[in-house]
């Protein structure tokens, strides 16, 4: 599988508790942050209807908050090493905060759109600065301990956000959606201002700040998200806006990409990804994105469209998936002192794929356990693959280059959740009208099944009282959309087995680490 990575001397030694508090600190806020994209997606209905927005407008509310989040991502590198980790990261939950009690308080469409996209994009400076902070503050030795806390933070937050904004709505408002994180911020802000000693400002950095670069930046990845987001509902380049946004984000790639090459002092170091291990580490974060939230999109689609579930339970369901990744967590990090990390995360991805094969196998009657070998394997194949990809994508490289490549790492994954969503949703919508194209030709007139099921339709409809034949009629569309959707869902489970079987073939690519990455006390 290739030679091991050499890596700096493991530096051993005892966990600093003062940092430690900080760092459980920094976690909480990250959590918060990564919780925050999800949190509203099973109660858009609810905000929709408390700000009379039309069902276009109240998806900004999610889409403004990706958008502004996927452009600070990778800026946060550059800012915190100016301002130093304790003032951009207290200055980032502080925001993040503040931001959402605005969110809380929104009376119109138009405000909430503002307010989460500020939520996003200060929040958003949050979950690198943490991983950076996890390779570069403790121990080599300590590592086993501390990774899996970052990689049960990171999936563990988008898994569970539909079930805790679900329980928040229904049993007070989707206000609390926001307000829930307001004590939470104040706490995490005031310790992280407090305790936070890690390193120094380097202020230089900001008087050669590539401002070209940044608005490069922000066009290629807010333009790319925005039509990675609304592309599958417009038809893709049938609509206008989705052509324009397309050309300003190819526009601005191109402006990112030539300030990288030429800039004296590139927004974001690229040079990261001539680290082999950290190339391979990103490819699969991205993939990993594609599961962690492709995944958590496709189960409450099924449960709410076939099944008929409200938010609450679907998130009821789904918490399986949660509570297998606690379960993980420990196991995952003994694990990782005694066997080849590759070996961890090809199990992982393998985990992934027999999860999803057993999904395509989806009928309209499947139920909690049905599903819940599929969703027992996403949790533990999550923990088994994040927490080595984290370790040997951030792990080997030298302290100074690791809030850099945080950015970029937290960005692929991100990017891999967006661009997986896109493709979902477009192969979810063109098998859907295929196989829907497909059963008009099973339930036409002269088809001996078609006619007894509409007959018996008919009947039972009769004995209600109602127009029986066209409420027959109408019911039998019905049941041959939601049979296209199962069959359409169970198409796209296939698509992923395959992707996640191609990573599980790739692992071998990566070298294996010589000693686990991170430093102990760089300033």
């Amino acid at each position: 599988m290739g030679r091991p990575v050499a890596a700096a001397p493991a530096v051993p030694g005892n966990l600093d508790k003062r940092r430690l508090i900080a760092f459980i600190a920094m976690v909480f806020g990250m959590f918060m942050a990564i919780l925050d994209i999800q949190i509203v997606s099973a109660s858009l209905s609810e905000i929709q209807a408390g700000l009379s927005a039309s069902s276009e407008e109240v998806a900004w509310v999610q889409t403004a908050y990706l958008i502004a989040e996927v452009v600070m991502i990778p800026l946060s590198g550059i800012l915190s090493r100016a301002f130093s980790t304790r003032y951009f990261f207290a200055a980032s939950c502080a925001g993040f905060t503040v931001m959402s009690f605005l969110c809380s308080t929104a009376t119109d469409i138009n405000q909430m759109i503002v307010f989460r996209a500020l939520q996003g994009f200060i929040g958003g400076g949050m979950i690198p600065t943490v991983f950076a902070a996890a390779f570069t503050i403790f121990p080599r030795d300590k590592q086993p301990i501390i990774a899996p806390v970052i990689g049960l933070v990171a999936t563990l937050a988008p898994t569970v956000g539909p079930t805790i904004g679900g329980y928040l709505t229904d049993l007070f408002s989707w206000h609390w959606l926001f307000l829930i994180n307001i004590v939470p911020g104040i706490v995490v802000t005031l310790l992280t201002w407090s305790l936070i000693d890690f390193d120094k400002p380097d202020l230089s950095l900001i008087d050669r700040f590539d401002w070209l670069g940044l608005i490069g930046m922000a066009m290629f990845l807010g333009a790319a998200e925005y039509v990675l987001e609304e592309g599958p509902q417009k038809n893709w380049f049938d609509e206008t806006i989705i052509q324009v946004g397309a050309i300003v984000s190819v526009t601005g790639a191109f402006l990112f990409f030539w300030r990288a090459a030429t800039a004296k002092q590139p927004i974001v170091d690229l040079s990261a990804f001539k680290d082999r291990n950290f190339a391979f580490g990103s490819l699969f974060s991205f993939v990993m994105g594609i599961g962690l939230y492709g995944l958590t999109y496709i189960y409450p689609i099924y449960l709410a469209r076939v099944r008929g579930y409200s938010s609450l339970q679907i998130g009821e369901t789904m918490f399986v998936s949660g509570l297998c990744m606690f379960a993980a967590a420990p196991i995952v990090g003994r694990l990782m002192t005694k066997i080849d990390p590759r070996l961890m995360i090809a199990a992982g991805f393998a985990g992934f794929a027999i999860g999803t094969w057993q999904a395509s196998a989806v009928t309209k009657d499947w139920d909690f356990w049905e599903l819940l070998v599929p969703q027992m394997l996403r949790g533990f194949s999550l923990m088994t693959a994040m927490v080595p990809i984290n370790n040997v994508a951030l792990g080997t490289l030298p302290p100074q280059r690791i809030k850099n490549a945080s950015g970029l790492y937290n960005l692929t994954r991100n990017l891999g959740g967006a661009i997986g969503l896109a493709l979902i949703n477009t192969i979810l919508n063109n098998r859907w009208d295929l196989h829907m194209a497909r059963l008009h030709e099973h339930v036409a007139w002269g088809r001996e099944q078609a006619e007894t099921t509409l007959s018996n339709l008919t009947d039972a409809f009769a004995r209600l009282g109602s127009d029986a034949s066209l409420a027959a009629t109408k019911q039998l569309a019905l049941m041959a959309r939601r049979e296209a959707l199962v069959m359409a869902l169970g198409d796209v489970f296939v698509c992923l087995t395959v992707v996640f079987l191609t990573l599980v073939a790739v692992t071998p690519l990566m070298r294996r680490p010589a000693a686990r990455g991170g430093g102990g006390g760089a300033h």
